[in-house]
């Protein structure tokens, strides 16, 4: 009678232990898939916040560049003044391109720069 009671016992507590076993494996992956939507949701808020500043600095610049616009048609203007319009605008155009260029090579030279550091 004690051998059928210990038996019990033992198949009780095996039942216990693997009741445990599964609930901790459930757990596990609970915890694993909840630490992976809370990764997510915190690479929507980036991108989300990066988004917007994107959105902010595209905006900017479109303004900047009327701005610049204005300010060059200014300068064509004004130097119509001394010289014929045409000729006001060929020596506009002329130095902006040039600084462009100059900008463009300072740029591409620490470009290839950096490429070959890395």
């Amino acid at each position: 009678m004690n051998s059928k009671v210990a038996n019990k016992g033992t198949t009780s507590q095996r039942d216990t232990l693997s009741d445990m076993l599964g609930q901790l494996a459930n757990n596990s992956a609970d915890l694993v898939h909840n630490e992976i939507e809370l990764v997510i949701q915190g690479i929507r808020e980036k991108a989300m916040a990066v988004r917007s500043g994107v959105v902010i600095v595209v905006t900017g610049a479109a303004i900047s560049f009327a701005a610049f616009l204005s300010l060059c048609a200014a300068l064509i203007i004004g130097l119509s003044s001394y010289m014929a319009p045409v000729m006001a605008a060929l020596v506009t155009g002329a130095a902006l391109a040039l600084i462009g260029v100059v900008i463009a090579f300072i740029g591409y030279r620490q470009l290839k720069k950096s490429i070959r550091n890395t």
